[in-house]
């Protein structure tokens, strides 16, 4: 078996191994098409469950720059579709008890495939479903904005708090670049943003594993340093929707996903720097205010975090 660190992102879907870290690692996601021009891959994703009943949610934006493709191409494979709509008015669409409990209010007895098209809250809401019902579920990526594509995490407002829910594994991923390219620029800053926290995130990792004890696993450690580097290397590309660039920024996205499926812990993605995040969401949304993106608060958090770090640099290897 190819060693992991030479893999391309559309390889790992499935594949499992025994680690130097002593464990075994194992990652249930079933497909995963990133490139360009990939979005007709939904098809053999969606082929066995021809004959049986999908939902597909989307909002109006994410509708109208992918999903009304999703829907005609599923259809015309001749597959039974219900497409629900979120009517957002421009404005942020909340992943809270409200919107969960539409979607549930539309999903039909014996739906076999949920498709959710969106990024971060449509994503997180179609794994959240997909956990709770046992359907699976594929993600069709409008934006390169954040790192959830691959993860089993579903971050979620709940009584006014952000509460991050284990929930399940896409059945596939699906990311056009050719689309993620056009996405809001905030989006792509927002995706760089959340890459970059993962900087602060392995070092903590590191920390835990020193002071504490804590399971770290060096192979997963590097898969994700190197594709933080690459995003970083080809940054100046994104501020021109360079493709090659924006698909260096959701491989690196979505690799981290992978590295927290394989590790089973947050740790390769997530530190302090989420945590800050987190609470300045819940800041925002206390005051009835809309938050930043997820990526800009992480992007932002991520030196305010170094500098908490700063002095213990030379004890981080």
């Amino acid at each position: 078996m190819k060693n992991i660190l030479e893999m391309g992102i559309n390889e790992m879907a499935g594949m499992e191994f025994d680690c130097d870290c002593g464990h075994h690692h194992k990652l249930d996601i079933g497909h995963i098409a990133i490139g360009k021009g990939v979005l007709p891959q939904i098809l053999p994703m969606a082929a066995p469950f021809k004959g049986k009943k999908i939902f597909m949610l989307s909002d109006d934006n994410t509708f109208a720059v992918a999903g009304e493709r999703t829907l005609a191409l599923l259809q015309q494979e001749g597959h039974t579709v219900k497409s629900f709509v979120f009517h957002t008015d421009g404005e942020m669409l909340i992943p809270n008890e409200k919107a969960l409990g539409r979607l549930f209010m539309e999903l039909e007895p014996e739906t076999a495939l949920i498709v959710a098209v969106g990024s971060g809250s449509l994503n997180d809401m179609g794994k959240y479903m997909s956990a709770r019902t046992g359907i699976p579920y594929i993600i069709v990526c409008t934006a390169p904005s954040m790192d959830g594509y691959a993860s089993d995490g579903a971050p979620m407002i709940c009584d006014g708090f952000k509460i991050s829910f284990v929930a399940t594994l896409a059945y596939g991923i699906v990311g056009d670049t050719d689309i993620m390219k056009d996405a809001p620029m905030r989006m792509i800053q927002a995706g760089f943003g959340d890459v970059l926290g993962k900087a602060t995130a392995l070092a903590e990792w590191k920390m835990s594993r020193d002071l504490t004890g804590e399971y770290y696993c060096h192979t997963i450690a590097q898969l994700v340093e190197k594709a933080l580097q690459k995003a970083i290397d080809n940054a100046a590309g994104l501020a021109v929707r360079d493709e090659q660039a924006i698909r260096y920024l959701i491989e690196a996205l979505t690799l981290t996903g992978v590295a927290m499926g394989l590790t089973g812990v947050s740790r390769p993605a997530s530190g302090a720097e989420h945590m800050l995040s987190h609470y300045w969401e819940m800041y925002y949304i206390a005051h009835n205010r809309f938050p930043e993106f997820h990526g800009i608060k992480v992007g932002i958090a991520t030196p305010i975090i170094c500098q908490v770090f700063d002095p213990l640099a030379d004890e981080i290897t």
